[in-house]
């Protein structure tokens, strides 16, 4: 049989691997930061009842601009952003190869601030953009003097931050977001994927998007929403940024029955955050529970936890998995991440872990 090193693959992607959050049917999964509370019935419903009917028109193309669901997006950001200024695609990891494919590409390069999400990296060799990487400070913080020190190191065409950062759930300064700002003279992105889990009345990246033509946030509907499975992630930028994109985005990127569910899903808002609260209690819970077990966890405002002091982390890891707890093994000396879940399944986690260590 071929094997891939046969096939005449670019050179650039020769030795590479795909990649691959570990998939396996467990009763607790607790690996890829998913809102692991269920969808209310109520919004089911909606959300059925809005493709029901848009299966009665699918032998036509789907709105090319996805009009509708830019103007919900639009008034769920809020902060008199007009649709204009929306993007959205299949996923945030889509709107991201959107971005590289306008704004990078062979002979150009992206800086980014590891460990940061790893598909940030791979969608850039994707689109043949180099990638480039700038040190962190001490517990993974990252400050506007070191931030802006790398972009004028490395002078990139794109930088790319998370606020907060995932895997490891450290806060990002509206500070350091400006500061690279100014020292840039490309794109700067600002993946706020887990913005919704942050603390109450901490200010978003989109406060900063005024008089800044070069900035974008990303938002993605897979984690707060519960709304993994729907595929949606979306962008706030100037309209002339969200011109660029139709350069490179594929006819008819979004699906009527993607658009449609994104639409009911946001037009019930309220009812599909209302867990938030909750995945954010549970969060604090670990970070205090994993300490009391003799554990290192770092400060997150996302809806998981990065924690050290972990002897030997595959071995846990598989500990776990025999007890039907998948958690995230992302590579990290002495580290595991683990995303927070229900009060139950929190809750099984944290017995399992103090019993397998003891």
């Amino acid at each position: 049989m071929t094997s891939l090193a046969d096939l005449p693959i670019r050179d650039d992607l020769r030795g590479l691997t795909p990649y691959g959050a570990p998939q396996k049917p467990v009763r607790i999964a607790l690996n890829v930061n998913e809102n692991t509370h269920p969808v209310p019935p109520e919004v089911i419903a909606h959300v059925t009842a809005a493709i029901e009917r848009e299966m009665r028109s699918i032998n036509r193309y789907p709105d090319r601009e996805f009009t509708l669901l830019r103007e919900h997006l639009a008034g769920y950001l809020g902060g008199g952003l007009a649709p204009e200024q929306i993007w959205a695609a299949n996923g945030s990891n889509e709107v991201i190869q959107h971005i590289l494919q306008a704004f990078g590409g062979p002979g150009r390069r992206v800086l980014g601030f590891p460990p940061t999400y790893s598909m940030h990296a791979i969608i850039a060799t994707g689109t043949g953009t180099q990638w480039v990487e700038g040190a962190r400070d001490d517990d993974y913080r990252l400050s506007p003097e070191t931030a802006a020190a790398a972009v004028e190191r490395t002078d990139p065409d794109l930088v790319f931050l998370c606020a907060p950062n995932n895997p490891t759930g450290t806060p990002l300064g509206l500070d350091t977001i400006a500061a690279v700002y100014e020292a840039s003279r490309g794109i700067v992105m600002v993946d706020e994927a887990y913005a919704e889990f942050m603390p109450e009345g901490k200010a978003s990246a989109l406060s900063l998007l005024e008089g800044r033509p070069r900035l974008v946030v990303s938002r993605t509907m897979s984690k707060a929403f519960a709304f993994a499975g729907g595929r949606l992630g979306y962008l706030a930028a100037e309209p002339a940024l969200t011109d660029a994109l139709r350069l490179v985005r594929l006819p008819y990127h979004l699906s009527a029955l993607t658009q449609a569910a994104a639409v009911a899903a946001l037009e019930h808002a309220a009812a599909m955050l209302a867990t938030v609260g909750a995945i954010r209690d549970q969060r604090d819970r670990l970070v205090v529970e994993l300490a009391r077990l003799g554990y290192a966890p770092h400060e997150s405002w996302a809806n998981f936890v990065l924690f050290g002091g972990v002897t030997d982390p595959h071995a846990t890891f598989e500990r776990l998995l025999e007890h039907d707890i998948l958690i995230r093994d992302l590579g990290i000396a002495n580290h595991l991440r683990v995303t927070a879940g229900t009060e139950a399944e929190t809750t099984e986690f944290l017995e399992v872990l103090g019993r397998i260590n003891r």
